[in-house]
This record gives structure tokens, sequence and C-alpha cells, in this order.
């Protein structure tokens, strides 16, 4: 319960600051580079019960960036957390997103099969909680497949969807840039 009402407070901190500083990249593209979007996302110290990052933050005039985090609770199939997401275009201010999970686990597996490689896998149901994109509206639904090889191998991935108003977010992120932690069953 004290993990639900947090993430309630930090999503509502989110968007609040989520808004702000998008204004401020509106002008010189320059000083824009500098800006961490994500920054309303805490970092979390040690290994989360799953989250992942997409590698370094954007720092030039176009690219994308994620990262999220949360608590799951695999005998039960629910799942809760954080994530957020900004592209960067030139000549356009960038678009941030910052989603809630869904209560309900969609899909986990310990025995997935991506990539070539095995590793967990997982699949949740998120929320835009807020937005800098007049697209992609709050309230919309999407779809968040992680996953994390094992072996030693490093070819984890995050894949976004969204419906139509929202599908400049789709990313596919793969490769030995991303870092998932997805727990086994």
């Amino acid at each position: 319960m004290r993990v639900r009402s947090s993430l309630r407070a930090l999503a509502s901190l989110a968007a609040a600051g989520a808004l702000a500083a998008p204004a401020g990249a509106t002008g010189a593209r320059a000083g824009a580079y500098r800006l961490q979007y994500c920054a309303q996302i805490p970092v979390i110290e040690g290994t989360p019960p799953w989250g992942f990052h997409t590698g370094q933050p954007i720092s030039g005039a176009h690219g994308s960036y994620a990262r999220g985090h949360g608590n799951i609770n695999l005998a039960a199939d629910t799942v809760s957390g954080i994530l957020c997401q900004v592209d960067r275009s030139p000549d356009q201010p960038d678009r941030l997103i910052i989603m809630t999970v869904e209560h309900h686990l969609l899909y986990h597996s310990h025995h997935a099969l991506m990539w070539g490689v095995p590793g967990n896998i997982m699949r949740i149901r998120v929320r835009v909680v807020s937005s800098s994109d007049p697209r992609c509206k709050v309230g919309t639904l999407g779809e968040v497949t992680l996953f994390a090889s094992y072996n030693g191998v490093r070819s984890d991935s995050v894949r976004f969807r969204f419906p139509a108003a929202c599908a400049d977010h789709d990313h596919l992120y793969h490769g030995p840039q991303v870092n998932n932690q997805v727990p086994p069953r």
C-alpha cells in the first residue's frame, strides 16, 4: 500500500515537473541538449524488482531515451511502477511522456527467446499521466515489453507500443546499451 501511495505521489510530481521543463526547451536548441527530462523519475540504487534504461540520455539534435522501474509480485501477477520516454527531433520541442503501470501483469516468462538468445520477458500496460506531446493525450494506454537476456549475453530490449495518437512514441530499443532487470519466475 505504501509503494502504491509513493508511486501516486511521484506521478503527481512528475506531471507537475514534466510540463515545466519542455517549456524552456523551445528556445535555443543548443542549451536544451543538456536537459535531463527523465529527472522526474528517481534513479534507484541497487537492483530494483524490475527496471530498465535505454542507454545514455539524448545529447544531440535528435534521438530518444527511456527509463523506468517498479515493483512486481509474480505470484499474484501484479505490477506497479513509473516510466518516462523523451523524443527529440530537429526544429521541434522535445516530446516527453510520463507513464504509470496498470496493476495487472499482462505476460511474464523465464523461458523466453528473443534475438536468438534466452532471457526473461514481461509485458505491461502503461497509462500516460503527463505529456508534452500535444497528440499524445494524458490517459492514453499503451504496452511495453521488456526482455532481459541472461547467461552472460547482452541483448536486452524494450518495446513501446501505443495507439495512433501516440504512435510517435512507438520505439524499439535493443542492444548492449539497453539494461533491463526482469525477474525470473
